[in-house]
C-alpha cells in the first residue's frame, strides 16, 4: 500500500485515504509511515526508534511527550501545521465533552 500512495499526486491521496477509511470504518487498520501526514490524524500512533518502542499516543500527546517524534515532525512539517494541528486536536477535545 506504501509504494501505491508514494506515487500519487498530494490529491489524489488524500482522495484515495478518503476512500479507504470509508472502507475500513469497523476494522483494525495498521498503517506503517514514514511521513507524519500519513497518520496525522490515527486514533493511536507508536513510534519506533531502532527497533524499540519511543512512544504512543495521538499526534496531539506525542508532540507533547515523545522527543524523537517532535523532532520527525519539526523536520517533516511547518510550525504552522504543527500549531494547526494542536489546535485542531484543542477543539475535538471540547466537542466531545
Amino acid at each position: 500500500m506504501t509504494t501505491v500512495f508514494r506515487r500519487l499526486t498530494s490529491r489524489q491521496t488524500l482522495l484515495s485515504r478518503k476512500a479507504l477509511k470509508k472502507r475500513t470504518k469497523e476494522s483494525t487498520v495498521l498503517i506503517v509511515a514514514q511521513r507524519i501526514s500519513t497518520i496525522l490524524n490515527a486514533e493511536q500512533i507508536i513510534v519506533l526508534d531502532d527497533g524499540k518502542i519511543a512512544g504512543i499516543g495521538t499526534h496531539k500527546e506525542l508532540l507533547r511527550n515523545c522527543e524523537v517524534y517532535k523532532q520527525i515532525a519539526a523536520s517533516q512539517l511547518s510550525e504552522k501545521e504543527l500549531q494547526d494541528g494542536m489546535q485542531s486536536e484543542d477543539r475535538k477535545t471540547r466537542y466531545k465533552k
